[in-house]
């Protein structure tokens, strides 16, 4: 078995410092900041800092414009309006229903918009935080174990992985999760090489609140993390499972504080659950957002095949399919090879080894989520995947460096084949991955040839160094490898924040076909968002009308996350099935009727002191309405309008106490409108022609009704 030379001591003619005086001065401390500690080569704070920025480029290029998912955009506007809906995590500041997602990375971005006022880049800020600190996290992780140029390798991948640049430009909550399961796993490092309880503790909290920002993916990386602190942490077995047990309590209780509150809250006195089948954050927690996710069995979508999949059909090979290989997989086939050679050459390496504990971690991470992701039948949009892209990342720095090493110092060439035959692998598969997008536009043109070239430059030097016994050549070499395996990713990443993103189903570089759900349009590329114009005239970026002033700050929504955003391939976000698609002037889909700017200030001047300007059938009508007017709107029927929220017996309760007088219904009740609810308002409403508020020039006045209907507390018997 090979086994590998430590690193040479740090000397000034190795490129490391010499140590400074130990005055611990602010200003050492402040000179440290930038150039890092002294037993660190010279290049390496220099590069993290270079690579942060341009991190921080990518995800808050123009921010400003950044749309976000004008679902999740709703429920933190009423957040501001309300500490009731804030906490719960309502779509409306009347808190009639809540999103299908716990409330933490509601709550991250609404603390924004109360402190900063509600817009764009108020919202926008929290996720580029959160995935530029994602890459620092990950680069001091990897440096611990495998040392500056594993790190900063790490570091680079996951700052460049397509799908990764694509989501933390959105306002979905998949930034935040994977900073916290980071956060989790640093935890789990330092317990692993102290035997210290307390960090565990500290990992299985970090993992509670992801799972409060989406429930069970949180979870996915939990048998990892298990395996390793008890097979590599120091101390005997049975400390080693005891200091687990607590830990699972505290994982449990981080996980469930907020689930219990809201399930102990009599229904009367809170939101409907949204997504839920009885009104439960816990039928919520194993059925639409756990096992449905799964095995296609959500509790408010159905069996398997009703729930949406954007990522292209269940299967090992999904994660390389037209739709999904571009996000995810330029890295895979290196990263697979690098954690099994790594794997075997810590083989006889004490049972507390922290390298051979890091590639398990970062092993498991990448195996776990490709396995979860590539295979689950329910509703699985392209986003998802970058929970897994810190484990690819890992690999790849870690792995490649352990590979590296092998390569130059195995005597008997056992490892000469292994480097070399990794890099042409997830070379060969990035020439694979452009040719799909081949004719989309320069980038990719140019993505392709330095792929080809660097990547034959790279398998060639490394053979010929190895053999000509010219290490020169082997660093030269591998520093090709690098160029030729991020080239495509660069190129996708450059796309995804340079062009305008789908909130809804966000993904990087062009078009590939199939699916549902569309990509984001790169440089001469397609693209797959497609969005109409903005409102009755509203221009983008402007603040929502209703209800007074807008929150304190600047006051101004995300441009497009209102009405002015129509997301027309799929129209779904995290949950449920295709909703209403939004076209045509800024209207919005309501149960097969149409709300337009002029019908929003027809309800608000007629409101008559109700607490809901509007009841319709779903969120995404609902969301767009509340971002366009400022005022509380009713979703009846959930993402999906399959939820119960709104039954017969609330209707008229809440039209008899006067805090709804408008209701949108279709000619045939509609999605997600119950049809006993739709017979009895249009029994007793008054419909509402569209002469009443259109001017005449709207689409919304081919017809004399609208599906509006106006209900006062006379109406109901």
């Amino acid at each position: 078995m090979t086994t590998l030379a430590p690193p040479p001591t740090s000397s000034p003619s190795s490129g490391h410092r010499a140590a400074p005086p130990a005055d611990g001065g602010f200003v050492a401390r402040g000179r440290r900041l930038f150039t890092g500690p002294a037993e660190d080569p010279r290049w390496t704070r220099p590069a993290l800092w270079a690579i942060l920025l341009a991190a921080t480029a990518l995800y808050a290029w123009n921010i400003t414009s950044i749309s976000g998912n004008s679902f999740y955009n709703a429920a933190v506007y009423s957040g501001t309006r309300s500490w009731k809906a804030f906490f719960f995590g309502a779509l409306d500041s009347g808190s009639f229903i809540t999103v299908d997602k716990p409330p933490f990375a509601l709550w991250v971005m609404g603390l924004s918009a109360r402190a900063f006022g509600f817009g764009t880049w108020q919202l926008a800020l929290p996720m580029v935080a959160v995935g530029t600190g994602s890459v620092a996290l990950l680069h001091r992780m990897v440096k611990r174990d495998f040392g500056p140029v594993a790190a900063t390798v790490a570091a680079l991948v996951l700052a460049l992985t397509p799908i990764t640049v694509a989501i933390n430009r959105d306002t979905n909550p998949d930034p935040i999760l994977v900073f916290l399961m980071l956060l989790g796993a640093a935890a789990l490092m330092k317990a692993v090489r102290t035997g210290r309880l307390m960090p565990l503790v500290w990992s299985a909290v970090a993992i509670g609140f992801a799972f409060n920002t989406k429930m069970m993916q949180a979870y996915v990386v939990l048998p990892a993390f298990f395996l390793v602190y008890l097979w590599a942490a120091h101390g005997s077995l049975g400390r080693r499972i005891r200091h687990l047990a607590v830990a699972t309590v505290a994982l449990v209780v981080s996980s469930s504080w907020w689930m219990v509150v809201v399930d102990l809250i009599p229904a009367s006195s809170r939101p409907y659950i949204g997504g839920s089948t009885d009104n439960t954050v816990w039928d919520l927690v194993i059925g639409y957002n756990g096992f449905g996710r799964i095995f296609g069995a959500s509790s408010s979508v159905g069996s398997a095949g009703n729930g949406a999949s954007f990522g292209g059909s269940a299967g090992v090979y999904r994660l390389f399919n037209e739709i999904m290989g571009g996000q995810i997989s330029w890295l895979i086939p290196f990263a697979a090879i690098a954690l099994i050679a790594g794997l075997i050459l810590r083989g006889r390496a004490p049972r507390t080894d922290a390298k051979r504990a890091a590639l398990m971690l970062w092993g498991g991470w990448f195996v776990l989520h490709y396995l979860t992701f590539a295979l689950a039948e329910g509703t699985f949009h392209p986003y998802y995947v970058t929970a897994m892209a810190p484990g690819i990342a890992a690999l790849a720095g870690a792995g490649g460096v352990t590979l590296y090493r092998a390569f130059r110092e195995d005597s008997a060439a056992r490892w000469s084949w292994v480097l070399p035959t990794a890099v042409a692998a997830s070379a060969a598969w990035a020439i694979v991955l452009l040719q799909r997008v081949s004719g989309s536009g320069t980038l990719y043109t140019v993505a392709e040839i330095v792929v080809g070239v660097a990547g034959t430059v790279a398998v060639l030097g490394l053979l010929a160094g190895r053999f000509m016994r010219r290490g020169r050549l082997i660093g030269f070499a591998a520093l090709a490898a690098v160029v030729a395996l991020l080239a495509g990713p660069a190129a996708y990443s450059v796309s995804a924040a340079t062009s305008a993103t789908n909130g809804t189903n966000p993904t990087a570089g062009p078009s590939t076909g199939g699916g549902m759900g569309g990509m984001g349009g790169g440089p001469g590329g397609t693209s797959g968002s497609s969005r109409t114009s903005g409102t009755g005239g509203r221009s983008m970026g402007e603040a929502p009308s209703g209800g007074g002033s807008a929150p304190s700050g600047s006051g101004t929504r995300p441009s497009g996350s209102g009405t002015g955003s129509s997301e027309t391939d799929g129209g779904q976000t995290d949950g449920g099935q295709t909703g209403s698609g939004q076209t045509g002037g800024g209207q919005m889909g309501g149960g097969g009727a149409q709300v337009s700017s002029e019908m929003i200030t027809y309800l608000k001047k007629h409101q008559d002191g109700a607490t809901w300007l509007l009841a319709v059938a779903t969120d995404q009508t609902a969301s767009s309405v509340i971002l366009e007017s400022g005022q509380p709107v009713i979703s009846m029927g959930g993402w999906s309008g399959s939820d119960s929220a709104m039954t017969l017996a609330k209707l008229k309760s809440l039209v008899k106490s006067g805090k709804l007088h408008y209701i949108i219904v279709s000619s045939d009740g509609g999605q997600g409108t119950n049809s006993e609810i739709a017979a009895w308002v249009k029994a007793h409403g008054t419909a509402v022609k569209s002469s009443a508020y259109s001017s005449g020039s709207s689409s919304a006045t081919s017809t004399s009704t609208s599906g509006l209907y106006r209900l006062d507390a006379s109406d109901v018997g």
